[in-house]
């Protein structure tokens, strides 16, 4: 969807805030707790089934998985996306759909799921 800056009622929103939503990269984060007897079974597909899935699917620029060292079965995927625009696209697709699906079928118990969408508002570092 895109926004126009003229849209929105005086106040709210400057152009230069579109402007910042439509240009800055944005990230969509699923946070898993997995049970114990079901971590090893759940990485092995999240990497050979669900990842490669999603990133087509979502047709993201990238993507990482984690795995927590200070809460032990707490597993973390992010997606990368070139602005909030083609994450929201992603999230309201068909194969969204389908993959929420997937992981619920999966996954009936022993894990559950929060998901969050992120954007980047500042990144330093050497380039």
């Amino acid at each position: 969807m895109l926004v126009n800056a003229s849209d929105w009622p005086s106040g709210l929103i400057s152009r230069a805030d579109v402007s910042d939503v439509m240009s800055n990269k944005a990230y969509f984060m699923v946070r898993s707790v997995v049970e114990e007897p079901l971590r090893e079974k759940f990485d092995q597909w999240y990497s050979t089934h669900h990842l490669p899935l999603a990133l087509a699917e979502f047709k993201a620029e990238k993507c990482w998985r984690f795995w927590s060292v200070a809460e032990a079965g707490v597993h973390y995927a992010v997606y990368q996306f070139a602005n909030v625009a083609r994450l929201d696209a992603a999230l309201n697709s068909d194969g969204f759909k389908e993959l929420v699906s997937d992981f619920d079928h999966t996954w009936p118990s022993g894990v559950t799921r929060t998901r969050d969408k992120l954007r980047m508002v500042e990144e330093r570092g050497p380039t």
